[in-house]
C-alpha cells in the first residue's frame, strides 16, 4: 500500500465535461456551451429556461453540428406547453383543476387544452405504431 508523504498535497481532481455529440470527456474549462431553441425542453426549477436546451461540446465544430441539428427540429408551442404541464403534474399534486393547472404553469385554458390535445394525439400515434 502506498503512503502519501507527510505534508504532501492531495491529488487535485479536475472536473470533467461530456460532449453531447461524441461523448468525449474533457476538462470543464475547455467546454463550448450554449443554448438552442427546443420546445421539448423545460428546466426543472427555472421557467426562464423553458424552451431552451443547454448544449455542451468539446469544441466549436461539435457545437456547430449540435446547434444545426436542433435548428432543423421544428419548434412546437404545444409541445412546450405539454412539457410544462408534465413538470407541474410530476412535482406536485397529480390532480389539479384547469384553474390550478393554469396558475402553476402560467398557461391560459386554450393553451392548456391545445397542449393536452397535442399530447393525446401523439400518444394515439405511438399506440398505432406498436
Amino acid at each position: 500500500m502506498w503512503k502519501r508523504r507527510k505534508g504532501a498535497r492531495p491529488a487535485r481532481i479536475l472536473p470533467l465535461e461530456l460532449c453531447d455529440l461524441c461523448a468525449a470527456t474533457f476538462p470543464q474549462e475547455e467546454a463550448k456551451r450554449g443554448y438552442v431553441p427546443d420546445s421539448s425542453s423545460v428546466h426543472p426549477t427555472n421557467d426562464g429556461y423553458d424552451g431552451l436546451r443547454a448544449l455542451t461540446a468539446c469544441g466549436d465544430d461539435h457545437f456547430e453540428v449540435l446547434r444545426k441539428q436542433y435548428l432543423r427540429r421544428p419548434y412546437v408551442e404545444e409541445e412546450l406547453w405539454a412539457a410544462k404541464i408534465t413538470r407541474v403534474l410530476t412535482t406536485g399534486p397529480p390532480t389539479l383543476t384547469m384553474d390550478q393547472l393554469g396558475c402553476r404553469t402560467g398557461l391560459h385554458e386554450p393553451e392548456l387544452r391545445r397542449a393536452i390535445a397535442w399530447h393525446n394525439e401523439r400518444m394515439r400515434r405511438y399506440a398505432a405504431e406498436e
